[in-house]
């Protein structure tokens, strides 16, 4: 895995220029409503994303994002709607059933082991890949010392593509935060993803970080062909890289459409953008 992308390369004239081709619906969302006691979290919220899209999700704080996101991972069970993945429909599915089919998150809170290497990190979102059982791991037999070799191999692409090489055998918790996000976002990747789950994957990052994470993120729908859906508050990446947009407020879903659709919404510039340019 490498990326064509160099370091100083502009990832909004990439969105530009690159013709990609958008395929059938991967993942339909209908009627979702979720509580929390007497608290609506999401009112029936329906949306769908397309194979190979980037698919953003934006709202003020407390629209419900997270929980949509929750609930289409399995982490919430809402008390009503469906998911379709693939064509197959559920009312609920919990997180290991949607690893397993090809569905992978990252969290706004980063949930990484942070005593660990950051090649160990990655070699953890290879679990459901292996085959080998635990004894057989253990003790290195045949099989799973051959299995272990190729997925050490894979995760080694992808510490290449993340540009974190000098890093492979440090402590996740003693490197500066931007690069955290990343190894999380290459955790996320072992899994080798159909579908890939980004909550907020550029908070608290300063210009550059956010410039090299949108180089990632392009890379990864460009070149894998990795749906992705996303949550993110800066307006300048959403418009920049996202195919199609949807709007919460409230937990209600008040926009959906082209980015240029969105940001000419009156009703999205009321509740968020606050400005009509």
């Amino acid at each position: 895995m490498t990326s064509t992308l160099s370091p100083e390369a502009n990832p909004v004239s990439k969105a530009a220029t690159m013709q990609k081709k958008i395929g059938e619906v991967i993942l339909d969302v209908k009627n979702i409503s979720l509580s929390f006691g007497g608290v609506k979290a999401l009112t029936d919220i329906s949306f769908d994303v397309r194979e190979h899209e980037i698919r953003a999700i934006i709202g003020p704080n407390g629209a419900g994002k997270s929980s949509m996101l929750n609930c289409i991972n399995g982490v919430y069970k809402p008390q009503s709607g469906s998911i379709t993945f693939r064509g197959q429909t559920f009312k609920h599915m919990n997180s290991h059933q949607v690893a397993v089919m090809g569905v992978a998150r990252t969290f706004q809170n980063l949930a990484l082991f942070k005593g660990m290497s950051v090649l160990d990190n990655l070699m953890s979102g290879r679990n459901l890949k292996i085959k080998s059982n635990l004894f057989m791991q253990a003790l290195r037999i045949g099989p799973a010392e051959r299995e272990e070799f190729m997925h050490r191999e894979f995760v080694e692409r992808i510490i290449d593509f993340l540009e974190i090489q000098p890093y492979r055998k440090t402590p996740v918790g003693q490197l500066p935060y931007g690069l955290q996000k990343r190894v999380d976002l290459g955790r996320a990747l072992a899994m080798e993803p159909q579908v890939l789950l980004l909550d907020e994957p550029m908070a608290g990052m300063n210009v550059e970080e956010k410039q090299d994470m949108c180089r990632f993120i392009l890379d990864v729908n460009d070149e894998f062909g990795t749906t992705v859906v996303l949550i993110e508050h800066d307006m300048g990446v959403v418009m920049d890289i996202s195919d199609r947009v949807v709007v919460l407020d409230y937990g209600k879903k008040i926009g959906d459409g082209k980015p240029h659709e969105v940001r000419n919404n009156p009703e999205v510039v009321k509740a968020y953008l606050g400005t009509s340019h």
